[in-house]
């Protein structure tokens, strides 16, 4: 068995940075122009693009790092921080190069209104997100972790449902997994204006959804390329192995295995929106130079 002769190799024009990433890694190659910079936490989750910013003078550190930068230059990437963190670097004299999404930073500013609607009238805040992930702790930092982070249906729990819920959303998580938890909330509420469910999903993120299934249809095989640490990739990834059996998931093209081709006509090469079109258009090279 072997690939086709005649196989077509795609890449999906809507798959890759997201508007935030992109002005994120523009700060930082301005930045990096003038000498080297530090980023708080990997600038986008994707090994082989960190990679090459760092051969460029960026270094990556954590929060525990940050006094060792004392007078320096700090990346704040597109997730956002929460405000101690800006406490933090002004003590020891950092300059903060600010990255934050736009669309993150209005969703901050959100759940801190949020927070105060609730506190005058005994509420809680839920956010529908990963624990721990960089964006949610930004988030959950902007009230002192007076936020319950929910995952699941599971994670309902935790709630209080004789109290209102002010019900908002990581950006880049399922609409479809927010209004199902909506439904479920809303539902448990002693009264269903009770609940006020702000969907803050980007919009260019979850439109990505619809076209992937589309798109992962339209091939025999689907692969998908994202960073082990992406979270919006994981979302996707899942969306292209429900429409299409043959998808398969790779950071790099040395992870590519031949079988996967097999009597395919057409593959179809997406990512998430932490993944560099350049390596996308590589792995597209490395699947048309693979023998038959």
């Amino acid at each position: 068995m072997a690939k086709s002769k005649n196989m077509r190799v795609e890449i999906d024009i809507n798959s890759g940075f997201c508007f935030g990433v992109v002005r994120a890694i523009n700060e930082a190659e301005k930045a990096l122009q003038t000498g080297a910079i530090a980023s708080l936490g990997d600038i986008v989750h994707n090994r082989i693009e960190v990679q090459r910013l760092e051969a460029l003078g960026l270094r990556t550190i954590s929060h525990e790092d940050i006094p060792t930068i004392a007078g320096k230059r700090m990346l704040i990437r597109a997730h956002g921080e929460p405000p101690r963190t800006y406490t933090l670097a002004k003590e020891h004299g950092i300059e903060i190069i600010d990255a934050t999404c736009p669309v993150v930073a209005a969703l901050q500013r959100k759940v801190k209104e949020a927070h105060r609607k609730m506190q005058e009238c005994g509420g809680t805040v839920v956010i529908l997100g990963k624990r721990g992930h960089a964006e949610v702790v930004g988030l959950t930092g902007q009230v002192d972790e007076a936020a319950i982070v929910v995952e699941s249906e599971e994670d309902l729990e935790q709630i209080d449902f004789l109290r209102p819920i002010y019900f908002l959303s990581q950006t880049t998580q399922s609409v479809g997994k927010f209004n199902r938890l909506a439904e479920i909330m809303r539902k448990r509420l002693p009264s269903e204006d009770m609940l006020t469910a702000d969907d803050t999903i980007c919009r260019r993120v979850s439109s990505r959804e619809e076209h992937l299934r589309e798109f992962a249809s339209q091939h025999d095989v689907v692969v998908f390329v994202c960073g082990r640490k992406s979270s919006n990739g994981k979302v996707l990834y899942d969306i292209c192995r429900q429409t299409n059996e043959r998808s398969y998931n790779i950071e790099e093209a040395g992870e590519l295995q031949r079988g996967w081709f097999e009597e395919a006509d057409s593959v179809g090469i997406c990512g998430a929106t932490s993944t560099p079109k350049w390596l996308m258009e590589s792995i597209a090279e490395a699947i048309l130079s693979i023998e038959n």
